[in-house]
């Protein structure tokens, strides 16, 4: 496995959700048919290991030529289906963490959260959170209304109806916790602006 693949990898795993073509190449800084050679070898690679690499359909309808194929994600290799339902049924058998009830107090509150903004009030990787949240049925991965170039995490219609609630607008302290959260979702965006703007100057610095 060459350096390349073993970057994809270690991003994919990371990751814990479906990443484009495109924003590969744009991490990795490579272009993009050694991206798509370098995805062929590991999907080679990781059929001995209990491991698929799987493509999602790009949902997005004006997405570029390079996100055609859609977006990247690991996967169980369907042998051991089994043996995974199995520890499913016991994840969902077990109370919600600590992890998991921080995760979901903000997905419900926001009532449509991005990862990275959930990692961004939580302070940690919550990739491995939101999955066994949507195992449970509790979270919906959705395209984002607003930009369908990212996806957001929504409460469930499932988990709405176990709380009795008729809307999220119900839960206690709605409009104080909410304005909170979003108060931090600004400040990520402000953060994620200032960056992109200090990365654009470095590089015009860089062509000087």
């Amino acid at each position: 496995m060459n350096d390349l693949e073993s970057k994809i990898e270690a991003i994919l795993f990371w990751k814990g959700e479906p990443i484009s073509r495109r924003k590969l190449a744009e991490i990795l800084k490579a272009g993009q048919t050694e991206i798509n050679n370098s995805l062929e070898k590991l999907k080679e690679n990781l059929k001995s290991r209990g491991i698929v690499l799987l493509e999602k359909e790009n949902p997005a309808r004006n997405a570029s030529p390079s996100d055609a194929g859609g977006e990247i994600t690991l996967g169980t290799a369907p042998e051991f289906s089994g043996l995974i339902e199995n520890l499913q049924k016991e994840e969902l058998n077990k109370e919600l963490s600590k992890a998991s009830l921080e995760t979901l107090s903000i997905v419900l509150y926001r009532n449509g959260a991005s990862r990275s903004e959930i990692d961004y009030i939580r302070g940690v990787n919550s990739s491995f959170t939101l999955r066994a949240l949507s195992v449970r049925g509790l979270v919906e991965r959705i395209l984002d209304p607003k930009d369908n170039r990212r996806f957001i995490y929504k409460p469930s219609f499932e988990l709405i109806s176990y709380m009795g609630l008729k809307s999220v607008e119900e839960l206690p302290e709605y409009a104080e916790v909410s304005n909170s959260i979003q108060v931090a979702a600004e400040n990520l965006a402000t953060d994620l602006k200032n960056a992109q703007h200090d990365s654009a100057e470095s590089n015009d610095a860089g062509t000087n």
